[in-house]
C-alpha cells in the first residue's frame, strides 16, 4: 500500500497476510462438496456462539436476512410498529417491512448517536396507550407496539439497561442490530456483568459485509440468541421452512449462509479481539490527538461500554469542506449516514418531514468518518490528524 494515499478501509493487506488459510477454505470446500450447510457452517456457528456468549447462532445470507429472520421468529407479525432510530442505514428499516412491521422512529443521544432511552419513553408514554393486550397502541394508527430495535452504531452498544426495563415494563421484544458491534460490550447493571453484543436482548443480528469487524469475502450474516424457540425458527425461516429436509411447517427464504464464507468467517474469527484491540489502540491515538483541535468533536464512548470502533467518527460544522480538503491531500473518508431515514424518499408517506428527529439531523449534517481498520499505522493517524489542525488553522 502506497503510504502516501490513506485509503478508508484496506480490505486488501488482511486478506493476503490470512491467504493461505483462505485458499485451503475454498480447497476444503472444492474437495468435499459441500457448499451448503455441513461442517464448516456448524463450526462457524459454534464458534461465533461461543465468542459472542450466546447459546445459538444460526448462520445467514446476510445481516438483513439477520434482522428480519430474528423478528419474524420472535413473534413480529404483520401490521406491528417496531421501533429503532433514523440514524441507521436503512437495511434496519427494510428487515423490519420486509418482516410485514412498520418502523417507528425515536430519537437518538447526541454524545452517541444511540438510541435515546428517555425518546423510547416518551414514544411509549405519549405516541401509545395501553391496548386491550395491554400492549402498546399506536394512538393515531391503531397498530401494536411488539418490538424495539436498538443500533449498535459505529460499534458502540447503544444503554441497553434502561431500554430493556421499559421492554419489560411494556411487553416488547428487544431484537439488537449489532451489524457493526462484533465484539463490542456492554456493563450491564441489571445483570452486574460485562455482555458482548448480541448477547443482551432476545437476539441480535450481525453482518459479515466484507468491511465489517468481522467480514466475509462476499455477503453473510448470522443470529445470535438463547432463546430455544427463536433459534428453532430462525434455522426454519433461513431453509424455506423446512423442520426437515421437505417438510415445511412454515413459508421460509432461500437466506442460508454458504460454506465457503463460513470457513473463512472461522479463519477471520480467531483475529478478530487482536482486530478490535487494534482499532481501539487506533481510536485513542485520534482521541489523544483529536482533543487538542478546536472545532472538532472526537467520539464518546460510555463508560459502560466497550466499542469495537467500527468507524471511527467525528463531528465538525465543517464537516463538507473538511472533507474535501481530506480528499485533496489523499485521505479518503465517508459519511455514515448523510440522510436520516425519515428524509429519504423511500419513507415520505411516513410524513416525517425536517425538524421531526432534531438531534439525528444535527448530527447528520456534521459527521465524518475517518480512516479506521487493523492495518492502518499509527503514523498515518498521525498524517489525518495533521492535516485536521492544518484545516483548522486554515479556517482561523
Amino acid at each position: 500500500m502506497n503510504d502516501s494515499k490513506i485509503p478508508f478501509l484496506d480490505l486488501v493487506t488482511p486478506h493476503l497476510e490470512l491467504e493461505e488459510e483462505l485458499v485451503e477454505v475454498f480447497q476444503t470446500a472444492l474437495r468435499s462438496a459441500a457448499f451448503i450447510g455441513g461442517p464448516m457452517v456448524e463450526g462457524f456457528e459454534n464458534d461465533f456462539a461461543r465468542f459472542c456468549g450466546a447459546k445459538h447462532c444460526i448462520g445467514v445470507g446476510s445481516g438483513t436476512d439477520a434482522l428480519r429472520f430474528a423478528l419474524m421468529a420472535a413473534g413480529v407479525e404483520a401490521g406491528d410498529i417496531v421501533i429503532t432510530v433514523p440514524n441507521t442505514f436503512i437495511a434496519t428499516t427494510e428487515a423490519i417491512s420486509q418482516a410485514g412491521a412498520l418502523p417507528g422512529f425515536v430519537d437518538i443521544i447526541e454524545s452517541t448517536c444511540n438510541m435515546d432511552p428517555e425518546k423510547l419513553r416518551d414514544y411509549l408514554e405519549n405516541k401509545c396507550h395501553t391496548g386491550s393486550s395491554g400492549k402498546p397502541v399506536h394512538r393515531e394508527t391503531g397498530r401494536p407496539v411488539t418490538a424495539v430495535v436498538p443500533v449498535h452504531l459505529y460499534g458502540q452498544p447503544a444503554d441497553m439497561d434502561p431500554i430493556l426495563e421499559l421492554a419489560e415494563k411494556y411487553g416488547l421484544i428487544v431484537i439488537e442490530d449489532a451489524c457493526q458491534a462484533h465484539g463490542a460490550e456492554y456493563y450491564s447493571e441489571r445483570a452486574k456483568c460485562w455482555k458482548k453484543a448480541g448477547s443482551i436482548g432476545a437476539a441480535g443480528a450481525f453482518s459479515f459485509y466484507p468491511g465489517k469487524n468481522l467480514g466475509a469475502c462476499g455477503e453473510a450474516g448470522a443470529i445470535t440468541t438463547d432463546d430455544e424457540e427463536i433459534a428453532r425458527r430462525c434455522r426454519m425461516i433461513r431453509d424455506h421452512g423446512q423442520a426437515k429436509k421437505y417438510y415445511h411447517d412454515i413459508e421460509g427464504y432461500n437466506g442460508r449462509l454458504d460454506a465457503i464464507q463460513a470457513g473463512i468467517l472461522s479463519v477471520k474469527l480467531r483475529h478478530l479481539a487482536e482486530w478490535n484491540e487494534k482499532r481501539r489502540e487506533l481510536a485513542s491515538c485520534y482521541n489523544g490527538q483529536l482533543k487538542k483541535i478546536q472545532g472538532i468533536l472526537p467520539p464518546c464512548e460510555n463508560s459502560r461500554t466497550k466499542s469495537v470502533y467500527h468507524l471511527y467518527v467525528i463531528r465538525t460544522e465543517a464537516r463538507d469542506d473538511l472533507q474535501g480538503y481530506l480528499a485533496e491531500n489523499k485521505v479518503a473518508t465517508g459519511l455514515h449516514y448523510p440522510v436520516p431515514l425519515h428524509l429519504q424518499n423511500s419513507y415520505r408517506t411516513m410524513n416525517l418531514g425536517p425538524g421531526s428527529f432534531p438531534v439525528t439531523e444535527l448530527t447528520a449534517s456534521q459527521i465524518l468518518s475517518l480512516p479506521m481498520g487493523p492495518s492502518l499505522s499509527m503514523q498515518q493517524v498521525e498524517k489525518v490528524t495533521g492535516l485536521i489542525a492544518a484545516f483548522e488553522e486554515l479556517r482561523d
